[in-house]
C-alpha cells in the first residue's frame, strides 16, 4: 500500500461511471458495466412508487421514511439523513464538514474524491496494492488524516474488508466515512458498520439504487452522529428527496423487502461463484480474478483489456473499464454479476473477444 498526494486527477477520469458504457446506442448491449441488480425494481416496489404520484402537489415529507430507516438499523432518527442517492452525501461531506487533511482509500468509487476536489480540498490517496489482494492496512492511512473514506465492499475490487480493520481507523478528531452502497448484496451483511454507535466519528453511507434498481430515482441515506447529521442537513437544499423516492425508501425498509434483499444477496453469491469459475478458465490467457470477490461485481486483470472490451461491445456486451480508478490501469476490467444464462453467454463472448485481441 502506498500514498499519493495530488490535487489533479492525474489522468484518471473521476467522473466516468459504468452507465457511460450503455448510453448513446448502448441500449442494445447486455449490460455488465452497471452494478444495479437486473430485473429491478420489482413490481410491488413500482406500485408503491406509482401510488405516491397522487400526492405530488404536496411538498415532500421525509419523516416516515427517516423513521423507517432508523428502525431498520435500530438507531434514533436523529442519526439518519435521507439523501438523493449516496452521491449527494459525498458532496455534502465535502462541503459541510471541517477538515484539513482528507484521505481516500483507492481503488474505490471515484465520486468521493471528485466531490472533495470540487470543494477545493487537496486529497491524499491511499493506494491498495494488487499484490496484497487490495486488502486494507489501517496502519498505512496517514495518522494526521482527519477525514478518511473507504468503501466496503469496495467498488471495483469486490473486496470485503473486516469491520474491525475499518473500525481501527477511527481516531479522536477524525471523520471515518464508510461507503456501504453494496453491503446489502453481501449475504448476512457481514462486516457491516451501519447501526454501530460505538465507533468515534463514524459516518456510514447506504444506497437503495443498487439492490432495488432505483438509480434513476436517486435515494440513499447517511448514518452518523446527530451533530454530523445536522451539519450535513444544513448544507442540503430544501426538500432534497422527492416524494416518490421517500415512498421507495420507506417500502425498502419493510420486513418483506429485507427478506427479498437477503434472498437476492444469496442469489448474487451463487451467480458470482459461477462467473468466477468461468473466468478462471482464462488463466492460460493471462486473466487474473481478484479474489475473494464479495460484491455483485468482479474485477479482472488481463492483457489487451481495452481491445477485449471493444470486441465485447461488438459481440453485444458492455463491461466497465478499470483505468478510471486510481490505482488501476488499462489492463483492468470490471464485470457485473448476472444470472447463470447471461454469464454463460458472456463467457462465450469473452472467449471470442480474447481470441480476437490476441490475433
Amino acid at each position: 500500500m502506498r500514498t499519493d498526494s495530488t490535487r489533479s486527477g492525474e489522468g484518471h477520469d473521476l467522473r466516468h461511471h459504468g452507465d457511460a458504457e450503455v448510453r448513446d446506442g448502448g441500449a442494445r448491449l447486455t449490460d455488465l458495466a452497471v452494478n444495479v441488480r437486473a430485473d429491478t425494481p420489482p413490481a410491488w416496489l413500482r406500485e408503491r412508487i406509482a401510488g405516491s404520484l397522487t400526492g405530488l402537489a404536496a411538498y415532500p415529507d421525509g419523516r416516515a421514511a427517516r423513521a423507517a430507516v432508523a428502525a431498520r438499523h435500530e438507531v434514533p432518527v436523529e442519526r439518519v439523513l435521507l439523501t438523493a442517492g449516496a452521491a449527494e452525501a459525498f458532496v455534502l461531506l465535502a462541503r459541510a464538514l471541517t477538515f484539513r487533511h482528507p484521505a481516500v482509500v483507492h481503488p474505490q468509487f471515484t465520486e468521493p474524491e471528485a466531490a472533495l476536489r470540487d470543494a477545493g480540498h487537496a486529497v491524499e490517496r491511499v493506494l491498495l496494492r494488487e499484490e496484497d489482494g487490495f486488502r486494507l492496512d489501517a496502519a498505512a492511512v496517514p495518522e494526521d488524516a482527519d477525514l478518511v473514506i473507504v468503501g466496503n465492499p469496495t467498488n471495483p475490487t469486490s473486496v470485503l474488508h473486516p469491520a474491525a480493520t475499518i473500525a481501527a481507523l477511527a481516531r479522536p478528531g477524525r471523520t471515518l466515512v464508510v461507503d456501504e452502497a453494496f453491503l446489502d448484496a453481501v449475504p448476512g451483511e457481514r462486516e457491516a458498520l451501519a447501526g454501530r454507535t460505538d465507533v468515534p466519528g463514524l459516518v456510514v453511507l447506504r444506497s437503495l439504487t443498487k439492490t432495488w434498481g432505483l438509480a434513476g430515482l436517486r435515494i440513499g441515506y447517511v448514518l452518523a452522529t446527530p451533530g454530523t447529521v445536522a451539519a450535513l442537513e444544513r448544507a442540503q437544499p430544501l426538500w432534497p428527496v422527492s416524494s416518490p423516492a421517500l415512498a421507495a425508501a420507506e417500502a425498502c425498509m419493510e420486513p418483506r423487502a429485507l427478506v427479498e434483499a437477503a434472498h437476492a444477496a444469496h442469489r448474487v453469491a451463487t451467480d458470482r461463484a459461477h462467473l468466477v469459475a468461468g473466468l478462471r478458465e482464462f488463466a492460460p490467457d493471462g486473466l487474473r480474478v481478484v479474489e475473494p470477490a464479495e460484491g455483485p461485481f468482479v474485477l479482472v486483470r488481463l492483457p489487451r483489456a481495452a481491445e477485449v472490451r471493444r470486441h465485447l461491445r461488438d459481440l453485444g456486451f458492455a463491461v466497465r473499464r478499470g483505468d478510471t480508478f486510481p490505482g488501476l490501469g488499462e489492463e483492468w476490467l470490471r464485470f457485473a454479476v448476472r444470472d447463470r444464462a447471461t454469464v454463460n453467454s458472456f463467457l462465450q463472448a469473452l472467449d471470442q473477444a480474447v481470441t480476437l485481441a490476441q490475433g
